[in-house]
């Protein structure tokens, strides 16, 4: 029989990814606290790594469900620690954070125009062999007028410590009002390391030279091809609840990633 998950939790919807272990414990946890459906349950909870968490909060976007990750996976930064123990308890003490997407919107060579959203970072990738050459306006002003670079990107906070962070960026703490424009692999101009900038702001990076110097764009996990034109802002009409356990929060995860040798 399972344990009941009411009370102060309410009832849980379990979401796997495809391995082996989260599909196992998916199973487990079920027959000990029962599975409802996602669009009944007062929490979801997430097994997996941290890339099905990301695929988690798109999914449960803007639906008001307080998304709860535990790792059945490699890293884990998104994810809380798993323990098949006291689930409801620790579902009731987590604390939530209320995170907002980056908005993307690409013109193509076409002239198509496709929009998508990133909770991590939207960037833009070479797609041949030669560099891509970008323009960087915020704000509507010009504040680079080329650069010379494998590409570019524009992380939020809870992306800061991923794809940013492998390319030099800074680490940018949860609530910081800020986002970090960082590019990678830049060749010119050499001073040039990045910025950081208001949550406010609106970024459109433009393409130079297209034709020969191709490049993609991409929104978490969903990408653009041959783009011209690419305008960033946050889209703070939308937003994913994601919890964790207190002794675990994402503001120690963030400082002790900034100590880690």
């Amino acid at each position: 029989m399972a344990e009941s998950s009411a009370g102060k939790t309410g009832s849980i919807a379990f979401i796997a990814s495809g391995s082996a272990e989260a599909v196992a414990a998916e199973q487990r946890l079920s027959e000990r606290y029962g599975n409802v459906s996602p669009d009944r349950a007062d929490h979801i909870v997430a097994l997996g790594g941290d890339g099905f968490m990301l695929q988690t909060l798109h999914r449960f976007m803007s639906t008001g469900r307080p998304i709860y990750g535990m790792n059945c996976g490699t890293v884990g930064f998104l994810m809380n620690e798993y323990s098949d123990e006291r689930l409801p308890e620790r579902l009731a003490a987590a604390e939530p954070t209320t995170i907002h997407p980056l908005a993307m919107t690409t013109r193509d060579v076409e002239g198509k125009v496709r929009q998508a959203h990133a909770f991590n970072e939207v960037s833009l990738i070479r797609q041949s062999y030669q560099a891509a050459r970008l323009r960087i306006m915020i704000d509507g002003k010009v504040r680079l007028e080329e650069l010379i670079c494998d590409g570019v990107l524009v992380a939020t906070p809870t992306g800061s410590t991923a794809y940013n962070l492998s390319a030099h960026g800074p680490i940018l703490p949860i609530n910081a009002p800020l986002l970090a424009l960082t590019p990678i692999s830049p060749f010119r101009p050499r001073s040039f390391r990045g910025a950081l900038l208001p949550n406010r702001a609106e970024v459109r990076i433009e393409v130079l030279d297209n034709d020969k110097r191709p490049v993609n764009a991409v929104a978490d996990h969903t990408e653009m091809k041959s783009v011209v034109a690419v305008d960033i802002r946050q889209d703070r009409a939308k937003r994913s609840i994601i919890l964790f356990d207190p002794d675990h929060s994402w503001d120690e995860r963030i400082l002790t990633e900034q100590f880690r040798y």
